[in-house]
C-alpha cells in the first residue's frame, strides 16, 4: 500500500508524528541522566518507575473516550496536553517541576496513541496493516538515527530551546489535527452518548469485559515480559555500557584513531539501533509477511531476549555493533505485527478501548523494566542480564499458551 495513496489523515500523522519523534530522541535518551545528575542516581531510579503508572491511566481513558467521543477529539486532547507541558517543561525553575512536565508528556502521549492507532485500524484493510505500521515505525524511528548523537548536545547545553522546538512543533501538529483531520469513528460505534460525570463507571465497566478475556490477557503478559529485554536499550544498557565499556578506538585512519568514551560509545549504538530501524523495518515486514504471528512473537523474543544477554559477554565496541543488530532485529520483526494483531482481534465497536488496554503491556513494562537498574546496585551484570533472558523465556512459553488458545482467525466476530 503505497504512501501516495494513503488517506490524508494517515499522511498528516505521518508527517506530524515523524517530526516530532525526531525530537523526541534528542531528550528521551538523557531524561535519566538529567534527574540522577539533578537528585541522585536512587532517586532517579524511582521516579522513573512512577510516569508508566500514570500513562497507564492515561491509556485507558484515552481508549475509552476514543470509542466514545471519536478518534480526531482525542487525538487533539492528546497533542494540546503534551503542548503545554512541553512549554512547562521549558520554563520550569526546578527539577521537580520538570518531572511533573515529565509524567504530563507521558500521560498526554498515553492519551493520544489508542486513538491514532484505532484510526489507522479504520482506515486500512486488514492484509495492509503490517506494512503500514511498519512505515509508520519507520518514521519514527528514523530520529532516532541523529537524534541521541545530536541531544548529547542540545540537551545538556540549549535544553529550554530544544523543550520549545517540541512544543512548537506539536502546536503545528495539533493545528494540522484540527483542520485537516477528518473522524473515522465506526458507525457501530456511533450514537452513544456520553457524559463526563459517568465516563470512568463507564470506562471500567468496558475493560472489565475485555479483562475477562482470558486470551488478551495472556497477550498482555506474554507483551510485558516479552518488552523488558527490547527496552532495557534506554535503562540498563546505558548503565553497563557507561560503567563497564571502556574508552577505545572505533577505527583508525592513517595512523589517528578516533578514539570513543563509554557516553559517545552508547550514542553510537543508540544511532546505530535507529539505522537498522529506518533500513530494514519495511523489508523485514514483508520478509516477514507470511509467517504466523504466533512464530514471529517467539522469533522476537528469542532475538531480543538472547542479544541483550550477549552484551554482558564482551566490551568491544564493533563487537557491541553486532550484538545491536540481533536484538534490534528483535524488536523490528515484533512492531508491526503486535499491531495488526490487537487491530484484528478488536471488535469494531471496542476498538479504541481494546488499544487502550493493549498499551498496558508498553506502561507496565515501563514500570518493570527499570528495576534492571535498580537491581544492578546489588547484582552482577551478568546476573541482570540473566534476569532479562528470562523474562524473554517466560514470554515465548506464554505466546505458545496464547496461540494455543486462540486460532488465528482473519478477524474477530
Amino acid at each position: 500500500m503505497q504512501v501516495r495513496l494513503w488517506d490524508t489523515n494517515l499522511k498528516v500523522r505521518l508527517i506530524g508524528e515523524g517530526l516530532y519523534n525526531m525530537l523526541f530522541w534528542m531528550y528521551f535518551p538523557f531524561i535519566t541522566v538529567y534527574f540522577s545528575e539533578a537528585l541522585g542516581s536512587g532517586m532517579a531510579g524511582l521516579l522513573m518507575t512512577v510516569p508508566p503508572i500514570f500513562s497507564m491511566f492515561g491509556s485507558l481513558l484515552g481508549g475509552a473516550l476514543t470509542d466514545r467521543l471519536g478518534r480526531r477529539p482525542v487525538m487533539l486532547m492528546g497533542a494540546s496536553l503534551q503542548t503545554l507541558m512541553f512549554v512547562m517543561f521549558a520554563v520550569s525553575p526546578s527539577p521537580w517541576m520538570d518531572y511533573a512536565a515529565f509524567i504530563g508528556i507521558g500521560i498526554g502521549g498515553a492519551i493520544y496513541r489508542p486513538a491514532s492507532s484505532a484510526m489507522v485500524a479504520d482506515l486500512v484493510p486488514a492484509q495492509s496493516l503490517r506494512e503500514v505500521f511498519a512505515t509508520f515505525t519507520t518514521a519514527n524511528n528514523i530520529g532516532a538515527v541523529l537524534g541521541p548523537a545530536l541531544g548529547a548536545i542540545f540537551f545538556f547545553h540549549y535544553r529550554q530551546e530544544l523543550l520549545w522546538t517540541c512544543a512548537g512543533v506539536l502546536l503545528v501538529y495539533f493545528i494540522a489535527i484540527y483542520f485537516m483531520v477528518h473522524e473515522t469513528l465506526p458507525n457501530s460505534a456511533k450514537g452513544t452518548t456520553i457524559k463526563m460525570t459517568g465516563v470512568f463507571k463507564e470506562q471500567w465497566k468496558g475493560y472489565g469485559i475485555i479483562f475477562r478475556d482470558k486470551v488478551f490477557l495472556v497477550y498482555i503478559l506474554a507483551g510485558i515480559c516479552a518488552l523488558i529485554p527490547i527496552m532495557q536499550l534506554d535503562l540498563y544498557l546505558p548503565v553497563f555500557v557507561i560503567n563497564h565499556v571502556p574508552t577505545q578506538a572505533l577505527f583508525t585512519w592513517n595512523g589517528s584513531p578516533l578514539m570513543l568514551s563509554s557516553k559517545e560509545v552508547f550514542g553510537w549504538l543508540v544511532g546505530f539501533n535507529g539505522l537498522l530501524f529506518v533500513l530494514f523495518v519495511l523489508p523485514v515486514t514483508k520478509w516477514f509477511g507470511k509467517w504466523k504471528e504466533r512464530n514471529v512473537f517467539i522469533l522476537s523474543s528469542l532475538l531480543s531476549g538472547f542479544g541483550t544477554f550477549f552484551v554482558g559477554l564482551n566490551t568491544n565496541i564493533w563487537y557491541l555493533f553486532f550484538i545491536t543488530i540481533i536484538f534490534t532485529f528483535g524488536e523490528m520483526v515484533r512492531s508491526p505485527v503486535t499491531q495488526s494483531f490487537i487491530s484484528r482481534y478488536a471488535p469494531d465497536h471496542a476498538r479504541g478501548q481494546y488499544m487502550g488496554a493493549d498499551s498496558l503491556q508498553y506502561t507496565i513494562g515501563k514500570f518493570l523494566a527499570p528495576l534492571m537498574v535498580f537491581l544492578s546496585g546489588w547484582v552482577p551484570p551478568m546476573g541482570v542480564f540473566s534476569i532479562i533472558l528470562a523474562f524473554a523465556l517466560i514470554s515465548i512459553l506464554l505466546y505458545v499458551l496464547l496461540f494455543r488458545m486462540y486460532e488465528e482467525q482473519p478477524a474477530l466476530e
